[in-house]
C-alpha cells in the first residue's frame, strides 16, 4: 500500500523490536478453481487480520460440489468443522503440532481420528494421511518431507491415501495465482490509490482483470480439446491483452466474433512444454530481516521423480525445516 498517513490507520507496516519498517501491507486471500484458475471469491484486509479471519468470510462461496485444498494455515478445527458445515470436502495439510489419536486404521495406510477436543462441541471426524515424499532431481539431489493431510473423505477405498497426496500436489495451482496477480498484473508496484476506498475500488479491479484475462484463457484452451490450462502463459496473455487496448488491434473483427480472437491466437501460438509430473523447486534459506526469500542463484529446471510411502508417523511429525 502507498506509505501515506490516512492508508497506515488501517494498513500497518510490519514492525520490528524498535520500529516499523517496508510500506503497509494488506493481505488478500482467494479461492481459486484448480484448472481454469478462475477465482470464485476473495477477502482482503489489514495484514494483521489472520488467514482464517479471511477465510471465514469466504465459506458462503462453498458448496457440497467442492474439494477444498489448503495449506496448513487451514487446519484449525474450528475452520475446518465451518468447511464440513457449508457440505464441501477438504484435503489440508497438517502442521506438527497435532497429536491424532487413532480411532481406527485403514487399509490403504490412513487413519480415522477426531479433532477439536475442548474446541468443537461435537468433536469433528476425519482422515488422516501420513507419508514420506522423497524428490531426486535429474543431478542427484534428494530431498524428503514428511506429509500430513487431513480430510473428511472418510472411505478409503473410494479415495485411496496414495491418490489424495497426488491430488493435494494441485494446491500449487493458487500459488501461481497469486504470482500472476502481484508479480504480472502489478509487476510488483504499490498500488496508486491514496484513500481507503480508492485501495479497495483498486484492487477489486485488479481481480476483476485477472478474471477477465483467465475468461479469455479459458475460451481458448475451449477450442483445442485436450488442452491443459497449465499451459497457458500468462505474461503472453496479459501482454497480448494490453497491447490489444494500447493498440485498438482487432477490438472490433471483421467478421463473426468467436471465442478465439487474436489473445487466443497468440496463445496457442506460445504454449508452456507439458508438464510432465509433479511441481517442485528450489528449497532456499529465508532471509532474517526481510519476507523475501534470498536469491542463490539461477533456479534451473530439472526433471525429476517422487516417490511416496504412506505411512503412520507413531512418535509424531516432525516440525518442518526453513531451508
Amino acid at each position: 500500500m502507498p506509505d501515506e498517513p490516512q492508508i497506515t490507520h488501517r494498513y500497518s507496516k510490519r514492525s520490528g523490536d524498535h520500529r516499523e519498517f517496508g510500506y503497509p501491507l494488506l493481505r488478500l486471500l482467494v479461492i481459486v478453481e484448480c484448472g481454469t484458475r478462475a477465482l470464485l471469491a476473495a477477502a482482503f484486509g489489514p495484514d494483521n487480520e489472520g488467514e482464517l479471519g479471511l477465510a471465514s468470510r469466504l465459506l458462503g462461496s462453498l458448496d457440497a460440489t467442492m474439494l477444498v485444498l489448503a495449506d496448513a494455515g487451514f487446519d484449525a478445527a474450528t475452520f475446518l468443522d465451518q468447511v464440513s458445515t457449508t457440505g464441501a470436502r477438504f484435503l489440508v495439510r497438517g502442521d506438527a503440532n497435532r497429536r491424532p489419536t487413532i480411532t481406527q486404521r485403514l487399509s490403504d495406510g490412513s487413519y480415522l481420528a477426531r479433532i477439536g477436543y475442548r474446541i468443537l462441541p461435537t468433536l469433528l471426524p476425519v482422515r488422516i494421511v501420513e507419508a514420506t515424499v522423497t524428490i531426486t532431481l535429474a543431478d542427484g539431489t534428494e530431498r524428503t518431507e514428511a506429509w500430513r493431510l487431513i480430510t473428511n473423505l472418510l472411505d478409503h477405498t473410494r479415495h485411496p491415501a496414495r491418490e489424495l497426496v497426488h491430488l493435494y500436489h494441485e494446491r500449487w495451482q493458487a500459488e501461481t495465482t497469486y504470482a500472476s496477480i502481484k508479480h504480472t498484473i502489478l509487476d510488483g508496484r504499490v498500488l496508486r490509490s491514496r484513500s481507503t476506498g480508492g485501495l479497495e475500488q483498486e484492487i477489486w479491479a485488479v481481480l476483476a482483470t485477472y478474471q477477465t484475462l483467465i475468461r479469455a484463457a479459458a475460451d481458448a484452451t475451449y477450442t483445442r480439446p485436450g488442452l491443459d490450462m497449465d499451459r497457458i502463459s500468462f505474461t503472453v496473455l496479459a501482454t497480448t491483452a494490453a497491447d490489444t487496448v494500447t493498440t485498438a488491434t482487432a477490438v472490433i473483427p471483421r467478421g463473426p466474433a468467436n471465442l478465439l480472437g487474436c489473445i487466443g491466437r497468440a496463445l496457442l501460438g506460445n504454449l508452456l512444454p507439458a508438464r510432465k509430473g509433479q511441481r517442485t523447486r528450489p528449497r532456499t534459506r529465508k532471509s532474517r530481516n526481510s519476507k523475501y526469500q534470498a536469491r542463490t542463484g539461477p533456479h534451473l529446471t530439472q526433471t525429476y521423480t517422487v516417490d511416496t510411502t504412506i505411512t503412520i508417523f507413531e512418535k509424531g511429525l516432525a516440525a518442518r525445516s526453513r531451508r
